[in-house]
């Protein structure tokens, strides 16, 4: 792994580390066919919603246990819910600083937010639950089985109590494996959970190495003391492909690096700023020297595989402009140029596997037109917390979404509940986002995220700068891994032979 997880708590974290961590120890009601976007049964054998999709009912899977040896049923999966979505749950442990962010972003808020999507959780029988919505959402089942929302045992929590999901508490899933050991900074050690609903696990367990820098995590594939790793440097794919050690695994290309802009600094308030640093970043440079052919830069926030979801008013292609960069600046009032901080992360991500270098190609095309850049970075716990509080000036993230839909994507760094980094969270932006949450059918939802493309773009505030299609490798032998485009998968069906 390119970096160690924030916490095994579900339904409180919100970065890929933590996901793929958890989607080995828990599972969610909904799951996705392996290697795709497409639902299928998970903790709930089926599900259905009303006329107006304002109300879903799921029916869950009887006879499964958490590895502990509670049952999970309607009670236990109305115990996670409401400590996710109620600020009053006695098992929120919100007195803790527990702010269940997956839950507000995905749901607009919590309970009792009078924008918030959840209306109500309902008991209707020993495995039957309904969600009442404050509004139609037509993909609310893809949402509900992102890796987020993991179901976990009620007496673990209870036992562990604000202490549960870290290294000194653990996890208690109904997943395929169980959790042994986390010792920080180095590993992870998980055991195969031999009753296992899904089907045993192939392999008797897994360690999850956390070695933040790609080109380790390559030595130690080459040199046998690991069996598979993600998010290596894209160069790095001749070299993988001549060496008959390992064998290279491209996953599905479904996510975006990009740069985030603090709309409330003294500079970036000026959307002539903004625009003018996006024409100043010469992305598809960037792209091509970091890259090569396993990247794509354009002006959507989307991957091409949700081109369809774009604006027909929005150029394809960048622009690459100094010259005019330069005069936006001066239009804006600095003509001299400017001083700001780039903070970049410390772990390589899918999107950004090499962040520092990627990184001084920005600030050098930035100081072509006067802007003098201050690289910065910290811990990687540090950084998402401090991304919001006190806020960067510019920052890299990006996002590999939990499911297949666009609005995984903007939901995730548009609207009121999510714009604390970029101030930037306009109310015709936050009415799209709520009609494209009520949108049901391809053209419908087409017409309304077109508006979502035009209004963000314009706005410069996230400017994209790749989708990346992130490198893998394995040693040989291991077989049976099929790479998920979502950020997370399950390595149930993983052996070495």
């Amino acid at each position: 792994m390119g970096s160690e997880p924030t916490s095994l708590e579900s339904g409180n974290i919100n970065d890929t580390g933590s996901a793929l961590a958890q989607a080995q120890i828990y599972d969610t009601l909904v799951s996705f066919k392996p290697g795709t976007t497409t639902p299928q049964p998970g903790l709930a054998l089926r599900w259905q919603a009303n006329a107006t999709s304002t109300e879903w009912t799921f029916f869950l899977r009887p006879g499964v246990k958490f590895t502990d040896g509670t049952p999970f049923n309607a009670d236990a999966a109305l115990f996670n819910l409401n400590r996710w979505w109620d600020p009053k749950d006695p098992n929120g442990y919100r007195d803790a600083n527990k702010d269940w962010q997956s839950w507000g972003r995905a749901f607009n808020g919590f309970k009792g937010d009078p924008k918030g999507t959840v209306k109500d959780i309902l008991k209707e029988g020993p495995y039957r639950i309904r969600f009442v919505l404050s509004k139609p959402y037509a993909d609310f089942p893809l949402v509900i089985g992102s890796t987020f929302f993991g179901m976990a045992s009620p007496a673990a929590v209870r036992k562990a109590g604000a202490d549960y999901g870290t290294p000194r508490a653990g996890a208690v899933g109904t997943g395929p494996f169980i959790y042994q050991s986390w010792t920080t900074g180095d590993r992870m050690v998980l055991r195969a959970n031999p009753g296992y609903w899904g089907g045993a696990p192939k392999s008797d367990g897994l360690v999850l190495r956390f070695i933040k820098d790609p080109s380790a995590r390559l030595n130690e594939l080459k040199s046998g003391t690991i069996d598979f790793t993600s998010d290596l440097n894209p160069d790095a794919l001749a070299n993988v492909r001549a060496d008959r050690r390992i064998e290279p695994v491209l996953k599905p290309s479904f996510n975006v690096g990009f740069l985030s802009l603090n709309s409330s600094n003294p500079y970036l308030k000026d959307v002539r700023v903004r625009r003018a640093i996006s024409m100043a970043i010469n992305k598809k440079a960037i792209v091509e020297s970091f890259w090569g052919d396993l990247g794509v830069s354009d002006n959507s926030f989307l991957p091409p595989a949700l081109a369809w979801a774009n604006s027909k008013q929005v150029p394809a292609n960048v622009m690459y402009d100094p010259k005019a960069a330069k005069a936006l600046l001066a239009a804006a009032g600095y003509p001299n140029g400017f001083s700001l901080d780039l903070w970049y992360m410390p772990v390589s991500r899918p999107y950004f596997p090499t962040p520092k270098p990627i990184a001084e190609a920005m600030a050098a095309d930035l100081s072509d037109i006067g802007i003098k850049v201050n690289l910065k970075t910290e811990d990687w716990a540090a950084y998402l917390q401090h991304r919001f509080q006190p806020g960067f000036d510019m920052y890299m993230i990006g996002w590999t979404p939990g499911n297949g839909s666009p609005l995984d994507f903007y939901g995730a760094y548009y609207g009121a509940d999510v714009s604390s980094d970029s101030k930037y969270a306009p109310p015709e932006l936050d009415a799209l986002l709520l009609q494209a949450q009520a949108a049901i059918g391809r053209t419908q939802q087409a017409r309304v995220y077109g508006q979502i493309h035009k209004l963000t773009h314009d706005a410069a505030v996230r400017i994209p700068i790749v989708h990346s299609r992130p490198l893998a490798a394995k040693v040989p032998n291991l077989q049976g891994w099929t790479p998920s485009p979502l950020g997370t998968e399950a390595f149930t069906t993983v052996f070495k032979n």
